[in-house]
């Protein structure tokens, strides 16, 4: 502990108490990396990061790569250093990239051989090395006699871009403090142990694979498999392998993984629950997993907060289906309505969330900063309602509400339902324009079989209000999804007009 702050030098002390305990496991090649040996791999490319490329305290490194075992030392490198990680996504244009360096002011950027051709004719000015070579030769790097930790306990450790619905891409940025909180948060909200093994497939330049298992995880001792992407199959085949404890995905993913023909096969009897993010869970998807005797613990985060915010306990899975539960240590709630008072029992309003795992700011965005934090509280932009136990629910977005014939209707409600239907097998909802009733739903369906919309409207009569029920139904053989598989309404927005 340094002036009084929390040392966040995890891989120092496991590398102490259990130097031969597997921290991380290669999925394609299954190689085993120890606590001893990634503690000393991010010693020695800390000082290759500083020696030959200058990297100082607050300095910007980006990297453009999928998800590699070496990644994690790497991060632990640039967090020894005091610098910045700023991991990107690899799916985006050199346009888009630019944008992303330029923000940041990136000083060097690590670069698979595969992405080159995303910052090869870029003019900016930033010192670049291939991902491979950078990590060659580590061995023969001497440490230091007496490693330094230079990053402190409030400095900026990571920018993440958020793709955000309008706009340029925002860059959030997450402090060391931020990380501790949320894997002190999740290790205890979790029951996570130094016996429990975890899956990572979500990309690296997402929150969601450093910091919903990865981090916590690893600040627990315990094991982690590092996939370059996501593979339903091979997941069920490692999972049995290496007796995986906990599972994360996003509904897409789960729905992809039982619809494998291992799905029923496979012997996930380790596997304690299914943590899900993202979006609601579809309740027959969550039935499907619970036959398989894996509890669902339906969860709620994002990117600036977080991630882990909110966690439904595995044995309220059935009885509380849909809720994203209680809201995880050291984080303070409020639900407020438009005229920004307190809400009530099932009076849905906007999250308001505070705590020390709120980002510091946006990046160079000090007006969306500004909008976003108000005296203290993040303002999430999300719907929720909580019931008379407390257990919260997520409704919507804010800017996805629309007003029928006066009455306020949210997408994510109708979805639930509409996803009941046997014969659909995505479904998203939006609000359109409509000359009576000022907006109606539109609902864009992916369906198992032919299905038409009289059928469906049929199905909603009993179980949604009239005004609920959209008007006008869009067949797609695909609804498009982001890096998370996460449907993006944003596109469906452009079908919509």
């Amino acid at each position: 502990m340094r002036n009084g702050m929390i040392q966040t030098d995890w891989l120092r002390n496991w590398a102490i108490y259990t130097p031969n305990k597997i921290a991380l496991i290669e999925a394609e090649t299954e190689k085993q990396v120890s606590y001893e040996d990634l503690f000393k791999q991010s010693c020695a490319l800390a000082l290759k990061l500083q020696n030959e490329f200058n990297i100082e305290k607050g300095d910007r490194v980006a990297v453009i790569s999928q998800n590699d075992v070496r990644y994690v030392p790497l991060f632990f490198a640039v967090q020894r250093l005091g610098a910045i990680l700023v991991p990107l996504n690899y799916r985006l244009s050199p346009r888009e990239i630019e944008f992303m360096l330029e923000d940041s002011g990136a000083k060097l950027v690590i670069c698979s051989e595969d992405y080159q051709p995303l910052i090869k004719d870029s003019e900016l000015e930033f010192s670049s090395v291939d991902f491979s070579s950078i990590h060659e030769n580590l061995a023969e790097i001497e440490p230091e006699k007496e490693e330094t930790f230079k990053g402190e306990f409030t400095d900026p450790l990571m920018i993440l871009y958020t793709s955000g619905t309008t706009g340029r891409p925002k860059g959030a940025v997450l402090t060391h403090e931020m990380i501790f909180w949320n894997s002190v948060n999740t290790g205890l909200r979790l029951n996570l142990t130094t016996n429990d093994t975890q899956l990572c497939f979500l990309p690296f330049f997402h929150t969601g694979g450093w910091n919903v298992l990865l981090m916590p995880t690893l600040h627990r001792g315990g094991q982690n498999i590092i996939m370059k992407k996501f593979d339903a199959e091979r997941i069920l085949i490692l999972s049995e392998k290496y007796k995986t404890t906990v599972l994360f995905g996003v509904p897409t993913t789960l729905e992809m993984m039982s619809q494998s023909e291992k799905f029923e096969a496979s012997n996930l009897s380790t596997v304690r629950y299914a943590i899900v993010g993202g979006e609601p869970m579809p309740i027959e998807l969550i039935k499907t997993w619970q036959k398989k005797g894996i509890a669902i613990r339906q969860g709620y985060g994002l990117t600036e907060f977080g991630p882990n915010v909110f966690s439904l306990n595995e044995e309220d899975s059935l009885r509380k289906i849909g809720s994203i539960g209680f809201p995880n240590f050291y984080i303070e709630t409020r639900v407020i309505n438009q005229q920004g008072e307190i809400c009530g029992p099932d009076e849905v309003g906007e999250l308001l969330l505070k705590g020390p795992v709120c980002m510091k700011e946006y990046w160079n965005n000090p007006q969306a900063t500004k909008e976003t934090i108000k005296a203290g509280w993040l303002h999430t932009g999300d719907l929720v309602k909580f019931d008379s136990e407390k257990y919260f629910y997520v409704v919507g977005r804010k800017k996805e509400m629309f007003i029928s014939g006066g009455e306020n209707v949210y997408p994510v409600e109708v979805e639930q339902v509409l996803s009941e239907h046997p014969d659909i097998s995505e479904v998203a909802v939006l609000g359109t324009k409509d000359s009576k009733w000022g907006e109606v739903g539109k609902a864009f369906i992916k369906a198992k079989s032919p299905i038409q919309p009289k059928e469906i409207e049929e199905f909603c009569k009993d179980r949604l209000a009239k005004f609920k029920i959209p008007k006008h139904f869009v067949f797609l053989d695909d609804l498009p999804k982001g890096h998370t598989g996460k449907i993006l309404k944003r596109q469906l927005s452009e079908i919509n007009q």
